[in-house]
């Protein structure tokens, strides 16, 4: 038969995780904010008058991704 599945006396502690402050996790989330928004251009608006890049490269690149969020290019 199966034994139960007792907790043993004497095993190591589980060490308590400090916290994170809000100062040391701002210029993370403003360099994840940034990213995002670059990224959001790049796959939503990146053609025609208000490209940045010439050409059809980062269309093609994107495009999949732009129907997937909903974004109309043709």
């Amino acid at each position: 038969m199966a034994q139960s599945a007792a907790p043993v006396s004497g095993s190591p502690a589980i060490p308590e995780i400090a916290p994170i402050s809000l100062k040391a996790i701002a210029p993370w989330a403003a360099f994840v904010g940034v990213l995002m928004l670059v990224l959001l251009y790049f796959v939503g608006a990146e053609q025609g008058a208000t490209a940045l890049i010439s050409g059809e490269g980062v269309h093609e690149w994107v495009h999949d991704g732009r129907h997937l969020l909903g974004f109309p290019c043709h």
